[in-house]
């Protein structure tokens, strides 16, 4: 993964963000780490008051309670809020070769904010700056997919199980189950209407019940961009595929998903490879780093 032209890629990707971040020079292999002072940070009064909402509302359930578990054991809700700007170089890719999605990003995590650059041309860039997504490109070829549907969707997958801790987000404990050799549980995410871009999206966790870590998860893609009339993709399952921990946070290095059956383990064809690499925090970011750039595109949809 550490080819010359990603290290190049990462160093104008990275050297857009005005924080304390690792730039990767192309000149050799070797790692500098430059910071600035921070233009601003979220109160820790913020993080505690929507910590303490989640524990509350959580543990309230058993399904939440099994959630909670789960935010624990990768490494604390406070810990992921108090970490700062999430960032990651996330290259989903499908086994049939088409419809690759290859970035890296940073990700507002306390307000879902995007920006997404392009590992093959870094000066292509997308992004959802909380009202509205945009895309600054050389042409269409940059970017063949729905970047306004995609600026949030890595965060679904690298960002569990703390993405369901937000109101709005019910939960369902459902039976214990084996899973690859291990029992898992189970608890399954669906949204109140209105919720985000697709709210008739859901996701079924399975919890390692000796570890709480999250080993996979299913999940459905109902967007209304692709299903104008209602409807969603058939059930698909991710399965985690190692594991690092930054900054106290555990976090996959890769999944494989598969079409979703119902033979045990639930593994149909497998169908895409996602590896996850580049994983950082930041306590800052420039200030507008999410907004639309100058001779960006703004996505009215």
């Amino acid at each position: 993964m550490k080819t010359l032209y990603k290290l190049l890629g990462l160093f104008l990707v990275l050297n857009l963000v005005a924080c304390k971040q690792t730039v990767k020079e192309e000149v050799d292999t070797n790692t500098e780490v430059k910071t600035t002072e921070a233009k601003y940070d979220i109160p820790d009064s913020w993080i505690q008051k929507r910590v303490g909402a989640a524990n509350k509302r959580l543990n309230a359930t058993e399904a939440g309670k099994v959630l909670w578990s789960a935010m624990e054991a990768h490494g604390g809700l406070n810990k992921w809020y108090s970490n700062g700007y999430f960032s990651f170089h996330f290259n989903y890719a499908p086994v049939n070769g088409k419809g690759i999605r290859d970035s890296y990003q940073t990700i507002d995590t306390w307000s879902n904010k995007a920006r997404h650059n392009s590992i093959t041309d870094p000066t292509s860039s997308f992004g959802w700056d909380g009202e509205e997504a945009w895309v600054k490109a050389k042409d269409s070829t940059s970017f063949a997919y729905d970047t306004q549907f995609w600026a949030l969707t890595p965060l679904y997958f690298s960002g569990q199980p703390f993405v369901l801790d937000g109101e709005g987000v019910n939960l369902e404990l459902l039976p214990e189950q084996e899973f690859q050799g291990t029992m898992q549980k189970v608890i399954k995410a669906t949204y109140d209407a209105g919720v985000g871009s697709a709210p008739d999206d859901y996701y079924i966790l399975y919890v390692n019940t000796k570890t709480n870590l999250v080993d996979a998860f299913k999940y459905i893609v109902s967007y209304p961009e692709y299903f104008p009339n209602g409807g969603h993709a058939p059930e698909k399952i991710t399965v985690t595929q190692g594991t690092t921990t930054v900054d106290g946070i555990v976090f996959a290095t890769g999944f494989k998903t598969y079409w979703s059956t119902n033979d045990k383990d639930g593994l149909g064809e497998y169908i895409t490879k996602i590896d996850v690499s580049d994983i950082s925090f930041s306590p800052t970011v420039e200030e507008n780093f999410f907004s639309k750039p100058e001779g960006a595109k703004v996505l009215n949809k």
